[in-house]
């Protein structure tokens, strides 16, 4: 297929390798070039803006930040009127439900379809070629965009536009709420002289094991808390699950608690640390090191 990758961050950049890899003709675009120019020695063509990247595209993959910079990207910055009629946008950035759907109403306007589909599994996952794939939108559409989702990870049709968003939301609630549990747990096992590594180690297999244990407990343990999925944007994602909550008339009394946790440790310096950092501000308040 000819695809465009708009956002070339640290899922943006292992995806459209993969994309290339594949054997798509792939444009790039990011908002700081310097990012991008590496996929050029994969075979993919940068450019210097949105509209043009997109020029020639039957369907293109967007990787932003949130909605607000999907929506600049895709309306203000040229890049939905620059798409082709009968194109497809396939928006893989991590947004509220209701900015999908908004975003899918102004693109069929134009004679675009979109897809609201956000990912699970990092940039292990990226690169790997096994993401969970969350999609909202029509099912022939979904069916048009298989290709796409061939080369990146295992994709699963949930629903109509903002299906997959609200999905996402569901995803990033257990697993910023899991973090925690397994943070306070072997932090409680530590503090009553239990061996954190063998406690992980014994639990593995039961009830309570899970890959938020194996993965971000071995991060605890080892206090490796070098970014990867970061703290600000576990933040933003339980922030989204609490307004979309809302406008449900939802009570989320869990994810309100963790909201208030991450924050907090956020405030407290921990920003540029990977979500398991929540490990250190709950270590921080029990007066561990």
């Amino acid at each position: 297929m000819k695809l465009c990758v708009l956002g070339i961050g640290r899922m943006g950049l292992p995806m459209a390798r993969r994309l290339c890899a594949a054997g798509h003709t792939v444009q790039v675009w990011n908002r700081t070039r310097a990012k991008a120019e590496a996929l050029a020695a994969v075979g993919a063509q940068v450019h210097d803006t949105p509209a043009a990247a997109v020029a020639e595209a039957e369907a293109v993959v967007c990787l932003l930040e949130d909605g607000p910079v999907v929506a600049q990207v895709l309306f203000e910055l040229g890049a939905a009127d620059a798409m082709p009629p009968g194109s497809l946008v396939i928006d893989m950035s991590s947004i509220k439900p209701a900015e999908a759907r908004a975003h899918a109403e102004l693109l069929a306007q134009r004679g675009v379809s979109h897809l609201d589909a956000p990912v699970s599994g990092g940039t292990v996952g990226a690169e790997a070629g096994t993401l969970a794939i969350m999609v909202g939108g029509d099912a022939a559409d979904f069916e048009r965009a298989a290709p796409v989702f061939a080369a990146l990870g295992r994709a699963t049709h949930v629903g109509p536009h903002g299906a997959g968003q609200l999905t996402k939301l569901a995803n990033q609630m257990i697993v910023g709420i899991t973090i925690g549990a397994v943070a306070e747990a072997l932090l409680l096992a530590e503090r009553g002289g239990a061996h954190m590594a063998k406690v992980r180690e014994a639990i593995t297999g039961g009830f309570a094991d899970s890959q938020v244990l194996q993965v971000h407990g071995q991060r605890m343990v080892e206090r490796d808390f070098a970014p990867r999925a970061r703290m600000t944007v576990q933040l933003k994602d339980l922030r989204n699950a609490l307004d979309t909550a809302s406008a449900l008339g939802f009570d989320a009394p869990v994810t309100a608690l963790f909201e208030r946790l991450y924050a907090q440790a956020i405030a407290d310096g921990l920003a540029d640390l990977d979500h398991a950092a929540l490990f250190v501000e709950l270590a921080r308040r029990n007066g561990m090191t």
